[in-house]
């Protein structure tokens, strides 16, 4: 889920946990077995809440945004995909949420019925799926239990590569833990992820800058100081 450009020095751009593999990495992709590839511009809607589910889709490149609208006008975001990451999968005959990219994405689209027809592509499926079901367990945490900072923190971790978790791989030099994310979500949306208010979002990156923990470049670049330091206040040590 790209909502974060992410890059620093010595770092690699490896998996993170509990993100899915690629299709197209490792095995059968939508491509190889008729997919049709579309091209997206920047909040462009694929499909919205309610539209038949007659097809699936892969996020090929990009950033894509899942959300929920309730009656009086507010939104949930309940997923954030990155590449790799398939979507579209519904419980009925309906999309139960709205698919909105966040950057100028590609996405491939196929038919259900020829995914049904795959017996390799439906094991690639069964692998993402099970991850992002992870990821949106752990979000069912932050949205439940975790506290303001917590949620933030936890969301600026969530794009650092091989950091934080079960498989932290730990800083690659000990005096320079920084990384810089490049920001691609508005406050607005951020807080819609997190089930907090714009003004909870602002005053807590305010803080985190105020405790020496992020350096905000830009209205969209935040420089991470200390990884280290920021996966202590995610409320999983």
């Amino acid at each position: 889920m790209a909502y974060f450009e992410a890059g620093v020095a010595g770092h690699g751009a490896g998996a993170r946990a509990g993100v899915a593999t690629p299709l197209h990495a490792t095995q059968a992709g939508f491509a190889d077995v008729g997919g049709k590839a579309s091209e997206y511009d920047t909040h462009a809607v694929v499909y919205y809440e309610g539209d038949p589910a007659r097809r699936l889709y892969e996020l090929v490149r990009g950033s894509l945004m899942l959300y929920k609208l309730l009656p009086d006008g507010r939104r949930q975001v309940v997923e954030v995909l990155r590449p790799g990451d398939i979507f579209g999968l519904a419980n009925g005959d309906e999309h139960d949420c709205t698919a909105e990219t966040l950057t100028k994405s590609l996405v491939q689209e196929i038919d259900l019925r020829k995914v049904e027809a795959s017996e390799e592509l439906q094991k690639s499926l069964t692998r993402c799926l099970t991850n992002q079901m992870r990821a949106l367990h752990e979000h069912a945490v932050l949205l439940g239990r975790k506290s303001a900072v917590e949620r933030v923190a936890s969301f600026l971790m969530h794009m650092v590569p091989d950091r934080g978790g079960a498989g932290c791989v730990g800083p690659v030099d000990e005096d320079d833990d920084g990384f810089d994310l490049q920001l691609h979500m508005t406050r607005q949306e951020i807080a819609d992820y997190l089930g907090l208010t714009i003004e909870t979002v602002s005053r807590v990156v305010s803080e985190l800058k105020r405790r020496g923990v992020i350096r905000v470049d830009k209205a969209d670049k935040i420089h991470l100081n200390k990884v280290c330091g920021l996966c202590r206040m995610t409320g999983m040590h």
